[in-house]
């Protein structure tokens, strides 16, 4: 027969039909000249249906031809066309699968993203409230005696206070002797906190002269006495001479607005800080500084101070917050093992659905069923192969095992037969 013949041609056409359209499809799901992204969503989203799709071509059309030869034809037809009903119901569920994945991880990166930040925020917090747990468990003892809180803290504030007053005041004089000193101008502030901290001490220090001075007077010893006013005194100059007459030396040109040919010399000036200095003293020492200064020497000196009956003991957990972040951590452990368990199954199942309605086609047509049970919704519904196999050799088997219709005919109308030439011979 000549090939150029139109009916053969068509016939082939027909047969072959797979070649008209798998060149030009698989050229455009492959995208090698479009940019990058489209690329990337045609791969993903067509090239696995569409190469199920043209398998699924070529395998029906050598099924269409085994349907001659095959006993039960039209079962064999209606499991092809509900094949094909799989294959489709696969593409549908692939591409749904797909957003269910993205889906999925989606919530396993937020989970990540939560786990992380729980535990930075855990050792934010701990490693910041971790110096006032120590203190504060360093001072327990301290806090259930009988100590006067009030006076204590009273006198700590005003020690800052007072600093603080005369850091200003001092700084102006400070900058002047810096800069004569090294010719280099130097920031207020890199001053300013290091001589608060210079002058804090001393103002402490002050108090503990006065406290020093009233216990050496309480003792009534004449000469101990003599010895502590003697050293007070100079506690006074030194005060009065570098902190006090700087303070009221500040306050002179205020004086001035309020009066004419207002020009205190330096001994006013001086007797007026001796007179400021008394003031504060005496109004501190007897309101606050008598009952707090005492404490604030023992806590120095490291003295034990008298308490009370002895409280129940506490215990100081200092990590609070990365101690209950162990918890959350098993917790949200059990949780990611089940989301990393449902992240596999939407990883795998899109794609496996696709195959398995590809693989019904071609064990459909070796053995004439299915395979795998569309749609697959666990992945315990993927057998295993030994088991799949086991079930084919054993359907095969039953199948050659059955003694066929033609043989059992004959042997069903020998009886009759038998019976007929009995009859005849009793005829």
């Amino acid at each position: 027969m000549n090939d150029n013949n139109p009916v053969v041609q068509t016939l082939l056409s027909i047969l072959l039909f797979p070649i008209l359209f798998q060149g030009p499809a698989l050229g455009f799901c492959w995208g090698a000249e479009d940019p990058f992204w489209i690329l990337a969503l045609k791969r993903l989203f067509l090239m696995l249906p569409l190469l199920a799709f043209i398998a699924a071509c070529w395998i029906t059309i050598v099924s269409l031809f085994s349907v001659i030869f095959r006993p039960n034809r039209m079962t064999f037809l209606v499991s092809l066309i509900v094949t094909w009903w799989d294959l489709a119901k696969s593409f549908v569920l692939f591409w749904a699968g797909i957003f269910r994945f993205l889906f999925e991880l989606f919530l396993v990166l937020l989970g990540l993203f939560r786990i992380l930040l729980l535990t930075l925020w855990s050792i934010v917090v701990d490693i910041f409230f971790f110096p006032f747990k120590v203190l504060a468990a360093a001072m327990r003892g301290i806090m259930d005696a009988s100590v006067p809180w009030i006076a204590l803290t009273l006198t700590l504030f005003w020690c800052m206070v007072e600093a603080l007053i005369f850091t200003y005041v001092m700084t102006p004089l400070v900058t002047d002797v810096l800069y004569v000193a090294t010719t280099r101008y130097i920031s207020e502030l890199s001053i300013q906190i290091p001589l608060f901290v210079f002058l804090l001490f001393i103002v402490l220090a002050s108090y503990a002269m006065l406290q020093s001075l009233f216990e050496t007077a309480q003792k009534k010893k004449v000469m101990a006495i003599i010895g502590m006013v003697f050293v007070e005194i100079f506690v006074i100059l030194v005060e009065v001479m570098f902190l006090y007459r700087e303070f009221v030396d500040a306050l002179v040109p205020w004086f001035a607005q309020y009066s004419e040919n207002f020009n205190p010399g330096p001994i006013v000036i001086i007797l007026v800080a001796v007179g400021v200095w008394f003031g504060i003293r005496s109004l501190t020492w007897f309101l606050f500084a008598s009952k707090g200064t005492p404490f604030i020497l023992k806590i120095i000196r490291a003295e034990k101070i008298a308490t009370g009956p002895a409280p129940a003991a506490r215990k100081t957990e200092y990590l609070t917050a990365t101690s209950k972040l162990l918890g959350q951590l098993k917790r949200e452990s059990r949780w990611m093992e089940d989301k990393g368990f449902d992240f596999l199954t939407a990883f795998l199942l899109p794609p496996l659905q696709v195959i398995a309605a590809t693989l019904n086609f071609v064990i459909l047509l070796f053995t004439g069923r299915h395979m795998f049970e569309l749609p697959l919704k666990k992945l315990s519904d993927l057998q295993a192969s030994s088991t799949l196999i086991e079930a084919v050799s054993k359907e095969k088997s039953a199948r050659s095992s059955k003694p066929s219709a033609k043989t059992r005919k004959p042997a069903s109308a020998e009886k009759p037969r038998e019976k007929s030439g009995g009859s005849e011979g009793s005829a």
